[in-house]
C-alpha cells in the first residue's frame, strides 16, 4: 500500500485519471460532515454499532478491477488504512491510503480540520 498526504492524493488523481477514489466513512459522515468533491461512498464500517461492511469488497469489485488504482480516505487515515490492507488481502494491487485522512488528526482541544486533512489543506470539497 501506498500512503499520500491529502495535497499528494489530489495531484495524483488529477494526473491518474483511471483511479478510483472512495470514501470508507459511514454516510452519515459523508454527507454532514462533507467529502472530498468526486469521490465515491463505500462505506468500511456502517450501522450504529459500527460492524464491518459485509458488502465492501463486492461494492469496491463493481467499481474498480484489482489492478486499478484505488484510493481511499476517510476521517483521519486509520480506516482507509485498514480497508486497504483487506482489499490486498483480497486480491487489489494498487492500493493508496490518504495520510490524515479528510478531517485530519485531533489538536489539543479535540478538534479536527485544524492542523491536518483534506479539508484543513483546502482541497475541493462538498457538503449535501
Amino acid at each position: 500500500m501506498h500512503h499520500l498526504t491529502p495535497r499528494e492524493a489530489f495531484e495524483f488523481l488529477g494526473n491518474t485519471p483511471d483511479a478510483v477514489f472512495i470514501d470508507c466513512r459511514s454516510e452519515l459522515e459523508f454527507l454532514f460532515v462533507g467529502h472530498p468533491a468526486n469521490c465515491l461512498l463505500i462505506p468500511w464500517y456502517e450501522g450504529a454499532n459500527w460492524e464491518l461492511n459485509p458488502r465492501f469488497l463486492n461494492e469496491v469489485s463493481a467499481v474498480a478491477e484489482p489492478h486499478r488504482p484505488v484510493v481511499l480516505i476517510c476521517r483521519s487515515g486509520n480506516r482507509s488504512r485498514e480497508a486497504g490492507e483487506f482489499l490486498e488481502k483480497n486480491g487489489f494491487t494498487d492500493i493508496y491510503n490518504v495520510t490524515s485522512g479528510f478531517e485530519g488528526e485531533l489538536d489539543g482541544a479535540h478538534h479536527r480540520s485544524t492542523q491536518s486533512g483534506w479539508r484543513f489543506d483546502g482541497l475541493p470539497w462538498e457538503q449535501c
